[in-house]
């Protein structure tokens, strides 16, 4: 069987110059190639340019990535951003559309972090902007007084519940430990959506759409990277994505 071509949401900067990028983590593709067994494709963020249909036929997954920047407020009726936060409407303009395509056809998905965002903004849910802000709620955001490799490293405890995907990959219900590098988490869950885990602290951690037509599973932390990727149950939903294309592309 053919390696699945792997398409990886890619995100936009400018440098001090004034020149422009398109970039995605060498984490996200290494994980896509090494644990998915599939073929990346950085996917740039260029919708007045590209032809998202087209662009889907010859695609057998849809990876959504992680991301410093966070999805436009007006996508889901949210508060104006407060200056300091990051922003790529570029990447809002591709991702949103491209997953409502996906989505119509069937084709597997599998989102992390600001990608799992952007799956419920689209299917009409909401957004926290500062989880740390809410009461009851821990500070999700990214530590920075340790070492890089360390903050993708398990921070706290999720609670995998019974009937979803995750039990399933997981082998169990239960606590499993991951990671957490987020600011924003849903408040609003989009419609359809099936709540697979839940944070010690309330915060809707990954989701997968039971009505959907083909896979797709969502997750707000970071499975991807080296650290996290060890992990059995990063494992297997890498490898449950992977096996998902690799059908996908066999039906075409």
């Amino acid at each position: 069987m053919s390696i699945p071509l792997i398409g990886v949401s890619a995100c936009t900067r400018s440098s001090e110059g004034g020149s422009h990028y398109h970039q995605v983590g060498h984490k996200y593709l290494s994980a896509v190639a090494t644990t998915a067994k599939g073929l990346p494709m950085p996917i740039p963020a260029m919708a007045d340019q590209i032809d998202m249909d087209d662009l889907l036929d010859k695609l057998d997954g849809l990876f959504l990535t992680g991301s410093p920047s966070n999805v436009e407020p007006q996508h889901y009726d949210g508060p104006d951003f407060r200056p300091e936060t990051e922003r790529d409407p570029l990447r809002d303009s591709m991702t949103l559309p491209l997953i409502r395509k996906a989505l119509d056809r069937g084709l597997p998905i599998f989102a992390v972090c600001r990608g799992h965002q952007e799956l419920n903004v689209v299917l009409g849910g909401t957004l926290h902007q500062n989880l740390h802000e809410l009461p009851g709620k821990r500070d999700h955001r990214m530590r920075r007084d340790i070492p890089l490799q360390d903050r993708y490293d398990a921070a706290h405890p999720v609670d995998i519940k019974p009937g979803g995907m995750l039990e399933q990959l997981a082998g169990k219900t239960g606590d499993v430990m991951v990671n957490s590098l987020h600011a924003q988490g849903i408040d609003r869950l989009g419609d359809g959506l099936f709540v697979e885990c839940v944070s010690d602290d309330g915060v809707i951690e990954a989701v997968s759409l039971p009505g959907a037509k083909g896979f797709l599973l969502s997750v707000q932390w970071h499975p991807e990277h080296p650290t996290a990727l060890a992990w059995p149950l990063s494992q297997a939903m890498f490898k449950a994505f992977g096996d998902a294309a690799r059908a996908y592309a066999a039906q075409k």
